[in-house]
């Protein structure tokens, strides 16, 4: 069994570059930078100019408004993680068509669930048990299912920032 856990050092957690299972920004931002060259890779292999339709959209793809305890980097960091899926699918979609396209989209759907899921539950969880709380209160109910439309929400964007990228 994998250990999914962030690693503490006197209650704070330990920088990226000790603990490969710390939230950073880099695959985000790499990501989102990639995102959008192959979504314009797409428009202009289609002879769409994003520009004038307005289907690339920078604003579009940063969408992220959510009250937790968790910090603003932590939740970018996690919810940026989709635009590798939306990289793989998009990239499938232009070599093999909306069927490869659904495919692969997803199967990356279904990972970025799964990942969101195993890696903010133990996130929360932890943050209750360093709080002295029961890990069946309804706060942490609450929080469970605050964790469940995050990771949600993540297949939901996926799809929403590609469909038009594909034909």
């Amino acid at each position: 069994m994998e250990n999914w856990e962030v690693s503490y050092q006197q209650d704070t957690p330990v920088a990226p570059r000790f603990d490969i299972n710390a939230p950073d920004l880099y695959i985000p931002v790499m990501g989102f930078i990639t995102y959008v060259l192959v979504a314009g890779l797409a428009l202009g292999t289609q002879n769409r100019d994003a520009r004038e339709s307005g289907e690339l959209s920078t604003e579009k793809g940063l969408v992220l408004t959510v009250n937790t305890d968790l910090t603003t980097i932590d939740l970018v960091a996690f919810s940026g993680y989709k635009y590798v899926g939306m990289i793989v699918g998009v990239v499938a979609g232009l070599l093999f068509g909306r069927t490869g396209y659904y495919l692969t989209l997803l199967w990356c759907c279904v990972s970025i669930f799964v990942f969101t899921i195993r890696t903010l539950r133990l996130k929360i969880l932890s943050e209750a048990a360093a709080e002295g709380r029961l890990v069946r209160g309804a706060k942490n109910q609450l929080r469970m299912y605050l964790t469940m439309a995050i990771a949600a929400a993540q297949p939901v964007f996926m799809y929403w920032l590609t469909f038009h990228l594909v034909r």
